[in-house]
This record gives C-alpha cells, sequence and structure tokens, in this order.
C-alpha cells in the first residue's frame, strides 16, 4: 500500500510540473497561477517547481524564438505567465521561511544603447528563482554607473546583454573599465545576446556566455563555485 502510494505521489508531481511547463508554453498567466497553488498544495518543493516546471516552459518559447518560430511578443506573454508562477511559489517560500541563503550576487543590465530587455528580464527572473541575488539596472546602461553599481553592492557576477551588433563593443567596454580600476578580478563577467557568440566573450576576456536562461543559471552556478574555490585558497 505504501509502495502505490508513493507512486501515486510521484505522479502527481509529476502532473503537477506538467500543468507548470505547459501554463507558459500556452503562454497563459492565470492557468500558471492555478498551477503553482497547486504546487504548494501539493508539497512541491517551489524551487523544483520553478526549475522543473516553469523554467522548462520558458525554455521551450525561447528555443522557439532562436529557431524564428516564435517571436517577441509570444516572448513578453510567455513571461508574463513564467513570472506569475514565480511570484506565488516565491511568495509561499518566504511565508514558510524556506527562502534560501543566496547563493550569490548578480548585477545585470542591458549595455548603452541597448533598449531591448526581453531576454534580460527572463535571465533576472531565472537567476532570482535559483537562489540569486539579484539587482537589475534596466536597459540602456552607461559603463561608469555599471562599475559604480558593481562596487557599491559588492556584486560577485556582471552579467550584460547586447542584443544589437553594434551595442557589443559596450561589453567590452566593461571588462576594460573594471581593469582600469584595477578591480576586474573582484568580478566574474558573463555575457549573452543574440548576436553575442563564445569567441566574443573569448576575445574581450569574460569569464562566461550564456545562450539562454537556463545556460545563464548554470554558468553563473560555475562562476560563484570558481569564486569560492579562489576564496578557500586565499
Amino acid at each position: 500500500m505504501k509502495r502505490i502510494n508513493g507512486q501515486r505521489m510521484v505522479e502527481r508531481y509529476r502532473q503537477i510540473l506538467e500543468k507548470l511547463r505547459k501554463s507558459v508554453e500556452e503562454m497563459e498567466a492565470s492557468l500558471a497561477e492555478k498551477a503553482a497553488r497547486e504546487a504548494i498544495a501539493a508539497g512541491t518543493d517551489p524551487i523544483v517547481a520553478i526549475n522543473e516546471g516553469l523554467a522548462r516552459g520558458m525554455k521551450t518559447i525561447s528555443d522557439l524564438f532562436d529557431e524564428g518560430e516564435a517571436f517577441v511578443p509570444h516572448l513578453l506573454v510567455a513571461a508574463e505567465a513564467f513570472e506569475m508562477g514565480v511570484a506565488v511559489l516565491t511568495k509561499a517560500m518566504a511565508r514558510n521561511g524556506k527562502l534560501r541563503e543566496p547563493l550569490g550576487k548578480v548585477l545585470i543590465y542591458t549595455v548603452q544603447g541597448d533598449i531591448h530587455d526581453i531576454g534580460k528580464n527572463i535571465v533576472k527572473t531565472m537567476l532570482g528563482a535559483s537562489g540569486f541575488e539579484v539587482i537589475d539596472l534596466g536597459r540602456d546602461v552607461a559603463t561608469p554607473e555599471v562599475v559604480s553599481k558593481a562596487k557599491e553592492y559588492a556584486v560577485d557576477i556582471i552579467v550584460a546583454t547586447a542584443l544589437m551588433r553594434t551595442t557589443m563593443p559596450a561589453q567590452r567596454d566593461i571588462i576594460e573599465a573594471l581593469k582600469e580600476e584595477g578591480i576586474r578580478g573582484q568580478f566574474k563577467c558573463m555575457f549573452g545576446g543574440a548576436p553575442v557568440s563564445v569567441a566574443w566573450v573569448e576575445k574581450i576576456g569574460g569569464d562566461a556566455y550564456a545562450a539562454t536562461a537556463s545556460e545563464a543559471v548554470e554558468k553563473a552556478k560555475v562562476l560563484m563555485a570558481e569564486k569560492r574555490a579562489v576564496a578557500n585558497l586565499g
């Protein structure tokens, strides 16, 4: 009997995660809210619900966008559903005292001259849902302000997105500005955006490149592990 009940519980969790995923893929904010509340009622770990449910749905839409099968309006509406579900789940975590110690502190922004921020907002939401403290400077942010805020908030990682080829040099500028102040080693720098590539990030001396929001989360975790390893050696 216990085995049967256990199997039913696993199946129930699987169904909930599937509902969360589909709510984002189908761009239904009300469904995302309903599925998130169902997850809470069933005792699903909110982090699992976000990463294995909502985030998977967002990745589907992001992949479709990359393949030219979804467009900016789809991303916007899917992001609304994603954020609705995340809001319900994180509220429950706070109420239950289950919010974890942040994995690290991230400063995120869209580079100067670039007003596109959909991708940046998705990355911000997923980083926050995955346990990072995220400071969002917004879009069209000048390099001096980035350096100033990075120092003010003592962040671990700087994430700069560029959605236009003409604004990509601003990603190189942040690396150079940090070097000029002699503080490059204090921060890990991750870059992304439609025209950005691994080769470009290596060329400008960045620490990581992320093609998708979910990859940005994984890369951020790796960068934090590297920072901790260096700190332990010191």
